[in-house]
């Protein structure tokens, strides 16, 4: 994303866009984490803290960005009710930090996981 201005240029990369979902995916009822957007032996490895950007796509045209999630949700939730609010805190979120519209918000649901209670 690029914005100008008569002082200079703003570039904001697709890398800090997707920590800037991924942050808004984590703090959405019922999402355990963030998952590789491929598959391995078709099992969903939940991603270490600081590698959750790599469960978020993000393209960028000069008029929207188009944002893929790939999650890992609670058993038990209501997956449709949980990507509905995965979809609308992201796209919040990125819209209000970035002030640019997002066009589409994906959300690729890559496994259930039982939490344990600790």
């Amino acid at each position: 994303m690029n914005e100008g201005s008569a002082l200079g240029k703003i570039e904001v990369s697709p890398r800090a866009i997707a920590s800037i979902a991924s942050e808004a995916v984590l703090r959405c009822y019922g999402v355990v984490g963030m998952s590789a957007t491929t598959l391995r032996d078709g099992i969903a490895e939940i991603l270490q803290v600081d590698s959750y950007h790599r469960g978020v796509e993000v393209k960028v045209d000069d008029t929207k960005i188009t944002i893929d999630l790939y999650v890992v949700i609670e058993y038990g939730t209501r997956i449709s009710e949980v990507a509905h609010n995965v979809m609308e805190s992201v796209k919040f979120g990125v819209e209000r930090a970035l002030n640019m519209p997002v066009a589409e918000v994906n959300v690729h649901v890559q496994g259930l996981r039982i939490s344990s209670d600790d």
